[in-house]
């Protein structure tokens, strides 16, 4: 009766909408990072041209993300969805073209994933409000778990179906299949009816100051963001980037998809562990899973097997997926709805800021003091960080609204 009562918010056809449209758009997603990640190596074997690309995307995801905030607190947010979704599957589309086509270069791939990232920034805190608009506070523990469960078995199925498509067709493929995705997801969000938010009209600094006052006021807020801002850096420089060229190098293309499935494994199983969990401090919760990310640093350090590596990312996926559904609890239950975007764009803005710092260097460091020590590096950091930020007594204690 209890896992009935768990999944009872999907009488709500508007969740069912959402989470399938979240499902299939994930599903084309997770293949795109492996499909663009070997499309680059093709090209120029080289970490420093993977860092160049995933920079290109993430440069003009942080600079936009502020105004993807305020349209997304403004406009209805399933129709900036739509629109965004469409523009990134026509960008995917040109970019299978050019791959299939055999001639295209790192920078036209740079140049499209430039214009993927500006997509993205109005995308992510869009997608922040849909569910707290949709369901009442006390169902958003649920409906988040579920929406997160259904993130991660599409994570599984992309992961796997991108190690295929990589390592038996070309990358060229997986990116044609990732834009048809995109597409499908904007027609099924075009189907959600979300209520409208009354606001008074103002102008854009008026509207991103009062973000500001609304992330600044809270201290769990922006103590979790600061340290994302430095995770982050660590994660997409050793995973994102080294971790391809690792496993290219060792355990091949087809293993990296594998691993990628395992990863998508792990979060299907927090999705789980998540739905009947409900942590009464969801922080305290999402920062101790946090530091299931350092035995995949370790592993791609000292241990670069197929079986160490894909059990490591199992673990990570649980870990991401602990911290990402707590997350999401804190802000809605604890952000007015009004502002949710706002703050969420600030949110995603301070947590990914440094991303391209590690994008754009990992590869020349890692030429300078090695792979391996890179790695150990980044997990020796990454487990300190974590710790400082779990002693915050904010981010300790902070509970959950209907517990």
């Amino acid at each position: 009766m209890g896992f009935r009562q768990d999944l009872a918010v999907l009488r709500h056809r508007d969740v069912r909408v959402f989470v399938s449209a979240r499902f299939i758009s994930i599903l084309g997603s997770s293949i795109a990072p492996v499909a663009l990640v070997f499309a680059v190596l093709d090209v120029s074997d080289s970490a420093s041209a993977v860092g160049t690309v995933l920079a290109a995307r993430s440069i003009p995801n942080i600079v936009f993300l502020l105004i993807g905030g305020v349209i997304a607190d403004r406009l209805p947010r399933h129709l900036v969805l739509v629109t965004a979704n469409t523009v990134s599957g026509l960008t995917q589309g040109l970019a299978a073209a050019l791959v299939l086509s055999g001639h295209v270069t790192v920078w036209q791939l740079a140049s499209i994933e430039a214009v993927n990232g500006i997509a993205a920034a109005f995308v992510m805190p869009a997608m922040t409000g849909i569910l707290p608009s949709i369901v009442d506070r006390t169902e958003l523990p649920q409906a988040n778990a579920i929406a997160g469960f259904a993130r991660s078995a599409a994570m599984i199925g992309g992961g796997a179906v991108a190690g295929v498509i990589v390592g038996l067709t070309s990358p060229g493929v997986g990116l044609a299949v990732d834009g048809l995705t995109f597409l499908v997801g904007a027609l099924l969000l075009s189907r959600l009816a979300i209520p409208r938010i009354e606001r008074a009209a103002s102008s854009l600094l008026s509207d991103l100051r009062e973000g500001w006052h609304e992330f600044a006021s809270r201290q769990w807020v922006w103590v979790i963001v600061l340290a994302f801002g430095l995770l982050n850096l660590i994660f997409t420089a050793c995973y994102q980037v080294l971790g391809p060229v690792i496993a290219d190098k060792t355990f091949g293309r087809t293993g990296w998809g594998l691993v990628s499935a395992c990863f998508g494994a792990g979060l299907v199983a927090s999705g789980i562990i998540m739905l009947r969990l409900k942590p009464r401090r969801p922080l305290r919760t999402g920062m101790l899973g946090m530091l299931l990310t350092v035995p995949i640093m370790l592993c791609l350090a000292v241990l670069p097997q197929l079986w160490a590596v894909a059990i490591a990312a199992f673990f990570l996926g649980v870990g991401f997926d602990i911290f990402g559904i707590s997350w999401e609890t804190a802000l809605g239950q604890h952000v007015p709805i009004d502002k949710l975007s706002r703050v969420s764009s600030y949110d995603m803005l301070g947590s990914f800021i440094a991303g391209p710092v590690g994008q754009l260097t990992v590869g020349y460091v890692a030429v300078a003091i090695s792979a391996k020590a890179v790695e150990l590096y980044g997990a020796a950091l990454f487990v300190l960080i974590t710790v400082l930020t779990l002693v915050v007594p904010s981010v300790w204690n902070l509970r959950r609204l209907d517990a």
